[in-house]
């Protein structure tokens, strides 16, 4: 549980206190990662040098399940010139390194990122009369250090959060977020690296939708041009009834739609629920197969296998695990997605990924049949992969959310890939990856077009392309919750 309180627990004698006992008492009074942080607060806010924090009273490092020592919150009276309201700025402390001393983050030194490198931040429209901050921002936040912290995948700005809930748990339509640079806070040197500043911005499903279909970056973009949808310093206002596509139905035609056809999808895999049968082997053929069957134990990813599939989960990943990303209450489903930057010819090898794949890969099996099975919120998804990443020469991979499954689809131009126009269908270990021509992928686009209207599908829906000896599943969620069903 966490406390409110001014100061939020900063030593008295800290910076702005008007303790005249100098700078250089600050190493033994106050830990050097925070006061980097602090100081660039107060170089915003002079007049606030205690502000409000939300503390953790348990600290991480103690055993606590918070990672976020304290989040700061400040009145912000924004900006008329530029039509920016009053609102609330929160300003996170604990994904970067404050102490240096190895009691949360390994300490590298100070030439690259502080911890994760980064600190979260947050604009929330102040409601008139509205004295105080509202403290809700600071659990939301805390949620997405967990998520940090255990799956070890950092933020970047375009990155994108579907949280499938009102973000303040009231009937808001802001149910997911964005992530850019603060258009403040300046990244920080300190004794332990650098930090960084990625501010939270609030959106509504349709905008989430625009984002995974496009990316972040140019929905973003959009946000910043309509004033009540965020304007120029991305205010989340959790009052806000209408998408940016109701406020101007151009922007759904000449600006998203002409952006996915032109750069296709940044959004390069999701977590999910998924599962894959080889239909090869007899099923009981368990020591050479790899049947990823429901009610199967899995073998388990290698160390290197396991490393691959994240680096390309950190270029696009979508969390629906509550385990992986502790929902902030026990009925919320969360997900996070995170876009980066496109390449018209992909890699599965990153360059940090690179060196340790080719002989890990040699031990690898081709199929010849394979059933493929997703629930329905991922098999949703399946127009994107096959439309906004294939057809632009690119990947994209389901990662399970219940073991260690993975399905990676590849175009003839990803390179790294062990799945071949020759041998389409090959596993390593619990890992399929398919390969699809453009011209397969055409037809498929055709006849999974009812995935793009989920009002009217019924569970379970089977599709089958015998010629190519490939099976596609949508199958309710219990099957995927219940494997032993």
């Amino acid at each position: 549980m966490e406390g409110v309180r001014p100061g939020g627990g900063l030593p008295a004698s800290g910076p702005g206190s008007g303790s005249g006992s100098g700078s250089g008492s600050f190493p033994s009074l106050f830990p050097p990662g925070l006061h980097g942080i602090y100081g660039e607060c107060r170089r915003l806010y002079p007049d606030q040098p205690n502000p409000l924090q939300v503390t953790a009273i348990l600290k991480y490092w103690l055993g606590g399940p918070d990672p976020l020592d304290y989040v700061s919150m400040y009145r912000n009276l924004g900006n008329p010139a530029l039509n920016v309201p009053e609102h609330w700025h929160y300003v996170s402390f604990g994904l970067s390194d404050l102490y240096g001393d190895n009691r949360v983050h390994e300490f590298t030194g100070a030439e690259g990122p502080s911890g994760f490198g980064f600190e979260l931040t947050f604009r929330l429209k102040r409601e008139t009369g509205e004295s105080a901050p509202p403290t809700w921002p600071a659990e939301l936040m805390q949620g997405l250090a967990r998520y940090v912290f255990q799956s070890e995948n950092t933020f970047c700005s375009g990155d994108h959060v579907s949280w499938h809930s009102p973000l303040d748990n009231s009937e808001s339509r802001i149910q997911h977020m964005l992530l850019t640079e603060d258009p403040q806070m300046q990244p920080v040197q300190t004794p332990f690296g650098v930090v960084t500043f990625l501010q939270i911005v609030g959106v509504c499903t349709e905008e989430l939708h625009a984002a995974q279909q496009w990316n972040g970056q140019g929905i973003l973009e959009l946000l910043r041009t309509i004033p009540v949808a965020g304007g120029p310093w991305l205010i989340t206002d959790m009052r806000r009834g209408e998408t940016i596509f109701e406020i101007d139905p151009h922007l759904q035609q000449e600006r998203v739609d002409k952006g996915i056809e032109t750069d296709g999808s940044n959004l390069s895999g999701v977590s999910a629920k998924c599962a894959w049968d080889d239909l090869s082997r007899p099923p009981e053929d368990d020591e050479d197969s790899r049947s990823i069957c429901i009610g199967t134990q899995p073998r388990r990813l290698s160390g290197k296998d396991t490393e691959q599939i994240r680096e390309t989960l950190r270029r696009g990943l979508e969390i629906n695990s509550k385990p992986v990303l502790p929902p902030i209450n026990a009925q919320r489903q969360n997900g996070l997605n995170l876009d980066r930057a496109p390449s018209r010819k992909d890699s599965l090898e990153s360059e940090s990924s690179a060196a340790i794949i080719p002989h890990e890969l040699i031990r690898t099996r081709q199929l010849e049949s394979v059933h493929l099975k997703f629930n329905q919120e991922s098999g949703a998804l399946i127009p994107l992969c096959l439309r906004g990443r294939l057809l632009h020469g690119r990947h994209f991979t389901y990662k399970s959310i219940t073991g260690d499954t993975a399905i990676t689809f590849v175009s003839t131009g990803v390179e790294g890939a062990f799945a071949t126009e020759e041998h389409p269908y090959a596993a390593h270990g619990p890992w399929l990856q398919i390969l699809l021509t453009e011209e397969f992928v055409e037809r498929m686009l055709e006849d999974l077009e009812d995935l793009n209207s989920p009002e009217e599908f019924k569970l379970p829906k089977e599709y089958s392309w015998p010629e190519k000896k490939l099976k596609v599943s949508i199958l309710p969620d219990a099957v995927f919750d219940n494997p032993l069903h």
